[in-house]
């Protein structure tokens, strides 16, 4: 269950941060507000994602049967980064 949390449920947390400010009206943060907000959940979210690439791949290379669950992390935490992406 903790892996669960840590790997899943945590990096989840960054996609729908990113799209709850991402679909907030402009009436409410402004353009220009909204934009750096989503910029810089995107940035932390890119910067997790390569730190979990990282830590996988050491993992990976010591035989470890648990660096799947950074693997699986990687690809929750780039959701937000391919969103800005496309969205810019």
């Amino acid at each position: 269950m903790k892996r669960i949390v840590n790997h899943i449920i945590i990096p989840a947390m960054m996609g729908v941060l990113f799209f709850a400010v991402a679909l907030t009206p402009v009436e409410v943060l402004g353009c220009f507000l909204r934009g750096l907000t989503t910029l810089l959940i995107a940035s932390i979210s890119g910067l997790a994602a390569l730190a979990a690439v990282m830590i996988g791949l050491k993992g990976r290379v010591r035989h470890d049967k648990n660096s799947i669950w950074w693997v699986l992390s990687t690809l929750i935490l780039i959701i937000p980064v391919i969103a800005m992406i496309m969205l810019a």
